[in-house]
């Protein structure tokens, strides 16, 4: 019996909409993640980018637990002695709220071009609009967050 390896033009792609309202930011971003890798699919292969598209909207409506949002600190370094920055979660979220989700789906996904390219499929927005209406033609929001086909 031979493996199947599933080729390019296999590959059926889907797009999901989660709505991140009131969701914690780890395990929807896990769910994101599984997404993006494909991991839900019986063709999933761990060399192949086999993941669907996922529009995360709300995101600025995203729950943390305990003291997240006061101790949580993102770093940025300039290259220059004395240029690291430092920003908390709670003021990512009033700044940048798309940034938080995207900074936690990229640390689940491989470190790797695969992981970049499957990184690539993630749209995030802060309010509930997106521009990604026409490629959601047979997909709805279910209660859940994760859209299904018809």
């Amino acid at each position: 019996m031979k493996t199947y390896v599933p080729k390019p033009n296999d590959i059926e792609r889907k797009w999901h909409v989660i709505d991140a309202e009131g969701q914690t930011l780890g395990r929807m971003s896990a769910q994101i993640a599984r997404l993006l890798m494909g991991k839900d699919k019986a063709m999933f292969t761990n060399n192949i980018d086999t993941g669907d598209y996922v529009v995360v909207i709300n995101a600025a409506k995203v729950r943390v637990t305990g003291k997240k949002a006061r101790e949580k600190a993102y770093y940025r370094f300039s290259g220059y002695p004395g240029g690291i920055k430092s920003m908390t979660l709670s003021e990512m979220m009033k700044k940048y709220p798309e940034r938080v989700i995207e900074h936690s789906v990229k640390g689940m996904l491989p470190g790797t071009a695969l992981g970049r390219a499957m990184y690539k499929k993630l749209k995030v927005y802060a309010g509930s609009e997106h521009p990604h209406k026409a490629q959601m033609a047979g997909a709805k929001v279910s209660d859940k967050g994760r859209s299904e086909s018809k």
